[in-house]
């Protein structure tokens, strides 16, 4: 099995030793990719410093300008897949994801084809710190997301998840065309509809403490808007043929 896990990274140069720190800690042989935006705070330097810390293990993918979430995910995608990954892993730098909830998740692919991080699932939970608008905004963007959609999942929204292969195989990544946080919803509901099997694992969403984040009801707002468009973008998709159980 060979784990590549992609973190997109725009002005991360605080968080990004100590997300790979606590990553490289854990009990799992993980390569990692960092898929940089020629962030202006010098993290594509940063990146490339900790190459030398973590050999073999640590590769970057610099892109010129600043081109949002869904393409630099799509870019690290293939990224990976052209180098083998069997499973391939998504996250935040800004360590709201404990990357401490890896090897859970990576459990949990022995019976599924998609393991995501999921607040909203017993055991999971929110950063307390949250304002109570904070809040309402995620817990309503799920709801409607995965009413309008159909999905059967608690968090829709979140971009903590391990993938097998077969499933990035399967979802038309050339076709996807969200560049916001919306490409979540995107991703998961396509693996929804393609047939593979998702299970979610609690993890605590913590608020980031370094650097400044990229969300503002302006996205929150371009979102919502995008999630409408999505079922009659892909009323056409089929069914693929699902992985079998275990790891492969």
């Amino acid at each position: 099995m060979t784990l590549w896990i992609v973190v997109p990274t725009y002005n991360e140069a605080e968080n990004l030793p100590r997300l790979l720190e606590r990553l490289f800690a854990l009990p799992l042989q993980m390569h990692v990719l960092i898929v940089d935006d020629n962030s202006p705070d010098g993290t594509g330097r940063v990146a490339e410093n900790l190459r030398q810390v973590y050999p073999g293990r640590l590769e970057v993918l610099h892109r010129r300008e600043k081109l949002g979430l869904g393409p630099a995910y799509r870019a690290g995608f293939r990224y990976v897949l052209e180098r083998g990954a069997t499973v391939i892993g998504q996250m935040d730098a800004d360590l709201s994801h404990p990357p401490e909830r890896l090897p859970a998740l990576w459990e949990r692919l022995r019976e599924a084809d998609v393991a995501l991080g999921s607040r909203y699932v017993p055991g999971g939970g929110l950063d307390p710190n949250w304002s109570w608008w904070r809040k309402f905004l995620s817990w309503g963007g799920n709801l409607y997301a995965r009413t309008l959609l159909g999905l059967p999942i608690r968090d829709v929204t979140g971009g903590y998840r391990l993938w097998k292969r077969t499933v990035l195989e399967h979802i038309p990544l050339d076709r996807v065309q969200s560049t916001g946080y919306v490409f979540q919803v995107e991703m998961i509901y396509l693996a929804h509809r393609l047939g593979f099997r998702i299970v979610e694992v609690p993890i605590f969403f913590r608020d980031r403490q370094w650097g400044t984040s990229k969300m503002s009801f302006a996205v929150q707002r371009e979102a919502a808007l995008a999630v409408l468009a999505l079922r009659w973008r892909w009323r056409h998709l089929k069914k693929a043929p699902t992985s079998e159980p275990g790891l492969r």
